[in-house]
């Protein structure tokens, strides 16, 4: 019944003249970015609006996460498609958002989900982790692996590219869209407060503890194909120089999560405050009241709280609320960022 009211849910995104034909379904295939940064190999999943020429089964799901209907390696549809960069939050993943990967294909959109070297679930290698100015740099890699793919380059509209963060993916975005790193600024504000949630991954990370990594993360990692972007719940709003976040262009969806949690962030700190230093003219925020940090995340099982707190204690959390009630965010936030990337 729950997944009933989530396709529900989601097929109420779907506008007049823009429902695609029953016999379409979301594909979704890997992709490995193939360029000269060895080094740093990355991989990630790619949606798309497909003919409904292979088998469509339940991925992505286990006891906690609920996952999503797909056809692996179906045959894209024809014609020109926006592109959806989505980039998760620290120690996140490539499925972390497949829930709205979901919404956009519904729309015509084609999705590109990515795990980041060394603040991904699977992949925490430190030094990787310390090299967090690569974090932009993965999401332009991986634009400019699909404007080169020989199946996905001849879909996708380059004037239509987009991107959505969550959390430290949000941080990441807006990096993307032109804000930059103050390496003074922070080293002032965490000798004030160094238990500071930005200067304790700081600490745990090794960030800007060289003057050349400062130097690396101060670099500007805008990217101008990126033509709007969705900001969901991020962190780090501090560690940006805000003359340069007043100097942004780039269109911004900015979404606040109001509602107490074990991951609540200082909205004051964070989302409030980008959006007090970001241009007005080009800037869009809510702050849904039922909205918590990881109501961003997939939708959960009805075991998935208890499962996640045997396994640890207060990680039960992530999945509080995480059935019918997230379903209905996650229609919310869908909505939003349709009406933002369509009118950004």
């Amino acid at each position: 019944m729950k997944r009933l009211l989530h396709i529900l849910s989601l097929g109420m995104l779907i506008a007049a003249g823009q429902a695609h034909a029953d016999d379409t379904v979301m594909g979704w295939q890997k992709f490995k970015v193939s360029d000269a940064q060895k080094e740093r190999p990355v991989s990630g999943l790619i949606w798309y609006p497909a003919h409904d020429d292979t088998r469509v089964t339940r991925i992505q799901s286990n006891g906690v996460w609920v996952g999503v209907d797909a056809a692996k390696k179906s045959t894209p549809l024809a014609g020109t498609h926006p592109l959806v960069v989505l980039s998760h939050g620290m120690y996140g993943n490539e499925r972390n958002q497949n829930w709205l990967a979901e919404a956009l294909v519904s729309q015509g959109y084609i999705v590109a989900s990515l795990s980041h070297p060394g603040t991904s679930t699977w992949l925490r290698d430190p030094d990787d982790a310390r090299q967090l100015w690569e974090r932009p740099r993965d999401v332009s890699r991986v634009i400019t692996h699909l404007l080169d793919d020989k199946t996905f380059a001849p879909l996708i509209d380059p004037e239509r590219i987009f991107m959505g963060g969550h959390s430290l993916g949000g941080w990441t975005a807006v990096w993307l869209a032109g804000g930059r790193y103050d390496g003074a600024k922070v080293k002032a504000d965490c000798a004030a407060d160094p238990y500071d949630l930005i200067c304790s991954i700081g600490d745990m990370w090794n960030i800007a503890k060289t003057p050349e990594d400062v130097q690396a993360m101060e670099q500007d990692l805008s990217d101008s194909r990126i033509k709007a972007i969705a900001v969901f719940d991020l962190g780090g709003t501090q560690t940006f120089a805000f003359d340069t976040l007043a100097a942004v262009q780039t269109p911004l969806l900015v979404v606040g999560a109001p509602k107490p949690s074990m991951g609540s962030l200082d909205l004051n700190r964070e989302s409030r405050a980008l959006v007090a230093a970001l241009p007005k003219a080009t800037t869009r925020y809510i702050e849904p009241t039922s909205l918590t940090h990881f109501d961003f995340l997939g939708v959960c099982t009805e075991r998935g709280v208890d499962i996640l707190e045997d396994e640890v204690t207060g990680d039960g959390e992530l999945c509080e609320g995480g059935t019918d009630e997230r379903i209905a965010d996650h229609a919310l936030i869908a909505n939003a960022v349709i009406d933002f990337f369509a009118n950004p």
